[in-house]
């Protein structure tokens, strides 16, 4: 069975879904065997394009014996109930992130999940990029001397012509960009400095095509040390941009981690550095597999996602009150 390709339902069929089927495939250890999306025409579709089964409802893919693991795309407050529901019908879960929009729903999951004894892997591929993998090893090695700043943006200009349904509803998405794209740059600071003290946040419409805010800005501090800036704009350029700032030297990863720049504090203009291509969405699909066949632990486990929603809901509030706030006051522990 180990050399048997793991067999997954896709749950959520639109844009993102389809994506990570597309990743299953590239991953070459899994296969997608059945789908459910509450659309009969769009299952029908999704099933003739990657030849699999389609299902009438989630319960049908939980009764599927043949069914390993759980692919899960849907909206954000759809989360806890679809993994909680997946545990107990003994599944494995892979899950877009953020893994929910509350620390209390997320530790429902990861309780559901650890008493299940399947996995729970949380889809922020973006650590996962060549250049982000590289800053962290010029971090650990200590290349870059005493990390002091660090800097992430993720934007793009959809919200000039938003979408409609549940991507342009503020109650599924809080501050902005930040579920859709901003809490990929939370895990990529986390992911290079640990877990965030304290939390200041702005969002606000300006552009105001949609229902979500255009920009929310965020200053954070880290346990660690260092000061944290994150901007996500959905109403702006594309942007895809992390970096680590030490007393030795500078690191940027841009454009999707396919670029990595370095400026050492003698300098006065940065390098590009060779930076090995990756496929990060591929990536964490393959250790899903991995993971249901014992092969592996995954990176980012409830544990990881449960601080991204940690800082998550720390920036909806600080947004929301004006005030900054300890990530202690709504982390728990």
């Amino acid at each position: 069975m180990a050399d048997e390709k793991v067999r997954l339902a896709s749950i959520g069929l639109a844009n993102w879904g389809t994506m990570l089927a597309n990743a299953a495939k590239r991953a070459g250890n899994v296969e997608i065997t059945r789908c459910f999306t509450r659309t009969e025409s769009s299952r029908e579709e999704f099933a003739e394009k990657f030849g699999c089964r389609p299902a009438a409802s989630f319960d049908e893919v939980l009764k599927d014996s043949e069914v390993e693991g759980i692919l899960i795309a849907t909206p954000h407050s759809t989360h806890t109930d679809l993994i909680t529901q997946a545990a107990s019908a003994g599944k494995h879960v892979f899950v877009e992130k953020p893994l929910t929009l509350t620390v209390a729903d997320a530790d429902k999951c990861i309780e559901a999940t650890e008493k299940a004894g399947v996995t729970l892997l949380i889809g922020h591929h973006r650590r996962r990029q060549g250049a982000n993998r590289k800053i962290r090893e010029m971090i650990d090695e200590g290349a870059l001397g005493m990390i002091h700043a660090l800097e992430a943006n993720l934007s793009n200009p959809n919200g000039q012509n938003p979408r409609s349904g549940w991507r342009n509803d503020p109650a599924e998405c809080p501050a902005g960009g930040m579920t859709g794209l901003g809490v990929h740059m939370v895990d990529n600071l986390q992911y290079l400095a640990g877990r965030a003290k304290r939390v200041s946040a702005f969002s606000k419409q300006l552009f105001a095509a949609g229902n979500l805010d255009d920009v929310t800005n965020i200053i954070l501090e880290y346990e660690s040390g260092p000061l944290g800036y994150i901007t996500t704009c959905y109403v702006t350029s594309k942007q895809c941009t992390t970096s680590a700032h030490g007393t030795e030297a500078s690191a940027w990863s841009e454009d999707e981690g396919e670029r990595l720049y370095l400026q050492k504090k003698d300098e006065t203009q940065r390098s590009e550095l060779s930076v090995d291509g990756d496929d990060a969405l591929a990536e964490e699909i393959q250790e899903f597999g991995k993971c249901i066949r014992g092969a592996a632990k995954p990176e980012t486990d409830g544990a990881a996602a449960r601080e991204v929603v940690a800082v998550l809901e720390s920036i909806v509030e600080s947004a929301r009150s004006g005030r900054v706030v300890e990530v202690s006051e709504i982390r728990g522990h």
